[in-house]
């Protein structure tokens, strides 16, 4: 496995589910985030899909020292640098492109980028990436996909994200080429808004505890 690919993990740290986050008030960003950190979730990803998302992710960085936070959603090389300078540990990707790859190349933090096709997988392992984000996942074959893949692409793993449950979480984490899953359920938005962080984090503890 390359050293980059190394440095994810470590940075994950065999947590079973990354929270995926879409922070619509910066003001949640440290309190959403220690509730996860307490329930196990350390790792979490906040996506750039909201206009506070940067400063989130600085907070996060700046605030909460046991978090790990990552930038998701990230589409070309200007957001992954600024994602990086905001204080992000992994960068997350919908996808693959040169650009991206250049980005991450030239930069410390590591990138997890999507791929769902044989075509995309191979041009990931080519760029010298072995663990990758398969999404969507349930759009896109699923845990059947995830099994075709496991022989001819053996030494891939994969994050599964989209469509992640904590009902079907658990099938994707047997699968022996996933390392992960990724889920927006351990933080819904109605807890999120209520500031009900006890139910936050007692949702994490639970997550965490899926076994791999």
């Amino acid at each position: 496995m390359t050293s980059k690919t190394e440095r994810l993990l470590s940075l994950l740290n065999g947590q079973p589910v990354i929270p995926v986050l879409k922070i619509a008030n910066v003001a949640d960003a440290v309190p959403l985030a220690r509730a996860l950190s307490r329930g196990g979730l350390r790792a979490i990803e906040i996506t750039l899909r909201t206009a506070d998302a940067l400063e989130a992710i600085r907070r996060v960085a700046a605030e909460v020292e046991d978090a790990v936070v990552g930038a998701g959603t990230i589409l070309d090389a200007k957001q992954f640098d600024e994602a990086a300078a905001a204080g992000s540990k992994f960068i997350v990707s919908p996808g693959i492109t040169s650009q991206l790859l250049d980005a991450a190349k030239g930069s410390p933090v590591p990138l997890l980028p999507g791929a769902i096709t044989p075509g995309e997988i191979m041009a990931a392992r080519e760029a010298g990436l072995r663990f990758l984000k398969f999404f969507p996942a349930e759009q896109s074959g699923g845990i059947a996909s995830l099994k075709a893949f496991a022989s001819p692409l053996g030494d891939v793993k994969f994050c599964p994200t989209g469509g992640i449950t904590a009902r079907n979480a658990a099938d994707y984490l047997s699968l022996p080429n996933v390392i992960c899953v990724g889920g927006s359920w351990v933080a819904p938005d109605d807890l999120i808004k209520a500031g009900k962080w006890d139910e936050v984090e007692a949702l994490a503890r639970e997550a965490s505890k899926l076994a791999k």
